[in-house]
């Protein structure tokens, strides 16, 4: 008799899943390669029906992205060549560079608050989730509770109440009171990912750990966390993605000093309407760390999501 295992995939059955898999995945990106492209093109072809599928690329849309232009007349354009490849992109549309535009800040306000937000969520929902794994805590059921009721709400049908009371205490449009909003915001989701991972290690490490002299704390950081690393970075990722992509708040508590790029990005105008590249070229670099950040943490991601999914 030949072996045979129930629980491994015959040939057949592998490639059946290879091929859906991979038209998932083509599927899945197919959005995210078409702004890129986009991002590549000029105005004319980012708005030409049908849509073009081979074009010839250009960097106009990052030009426009990350300067400030303005029309000048044929004597002003005679009297004043264009300095650099940048600029004879847009003499092209009679008009001349005068300035950066206002996206790289918008995109370091994004960096600072989301990343900051990141780790007061995941440090105050690393202690708040040991106390409630560890300690006998009063009510912790109800407070387990009360806690993730804060994510059955929509975000907006807390935004006038949230807005006057920034307005009331000078944190409106401050990179301090939306670091506190989306630490708050995020808190929960930290506080009940954590606390499933936490759980998943045994006790008898920390009170070996105690046994041998250690104290509490130091039992915590020696023990605990180097186990729970890889809850800590999904949770992480988690968190990072909420912050760097939230937009209804941005868009009422921010203006000008702490606007992210989410609510900037759409405003982006260019000759005669949207400038459709100039947006694709912004989505795009704004992607970026988000994807680097994920890339980096996807070995503790994908040991993340199956942790404690078979029990001894």
């Amino acid at each position: 008799m030949s072996d045979f295992s129930v629980t491994a995939a015959s040939r057949p059955q592998k490639w059946i899943a290879g091929v859906l898999v991979a038209t998932y995945a083509i599927i899945t990106l197919l959005p995210l390669l078409w702004i890129i492209a986009t991002g590549f093109k000029s105005p004319a072809d980012a708005i030409a029906y049908p849509p073009k599928l081979v074009f010839d690329p250009t960097l106009e849309g990052y030009v426009n992205l990350f300067t400030t232009r303005t029309r000048q007349t044929a004597d002003y354009l005679a009297a004043n060549p264009p300095q650099g490849w940048a600029e004879e992109l847009v003499r092209k549309y009679d008009m001349v560079i005068v300035g950066p535009s206002r996206f790289g800040e918008r995109f370091m306000n994004s960096m600072i608050i989301g990343f900051a937000s990141t780790f007061l969520s995941v440090f105050l929902g690393t202690l708040a989730a040991y106390a409630f794994s560890r300690f006998r805590v009063p009510l912790k059921d109800d407070l387990m509770f009360f806690i993730l009721s804060t994510r059955m709400m929509p975000p907006i049908a807390i935004a006038i109440p949230i807005f006057l009371m920034f307005r009331k205490l000078g944190l409106s449009d401050t990179h301090a009171g939306m670091i506190m909003l989306y630490t708050a915001v995020n808190l929960s989701l930290a506080v009940w990912l954590l606390k499933g991972f936490i759980d998943e290690i045994p006790r008898e490490y920390e009170e070996a750990a105690l046994i041998d002299g250690y104290t509490r704390f130091q039992a915590f950081t020696k023990v605990v966390l180097p186990q729970a690393a890889t809850g800590i970075a999904s949770t992480a990722i988690f968190c990072l993605i909420f912050a760097w992509n939230e937009y209804a708040f941005a868009v009422l508590l921010t203006s000008g000093t702490a606007q992210t790029a989410p609510p900037f990005i759409p405003t982006i105008i260019g000759v005669g309407g949207q400038d459709w590249p100039a947006v694709a070229a912004g989505a795009t670099i704004f992607l970026l760390p988000v994807v680097v950040f994920t890339i980096l943490l996807r070995k503790h991601l994908l040991r993340g999501i199956t942790f404690g999914a078979v029990r001894k």
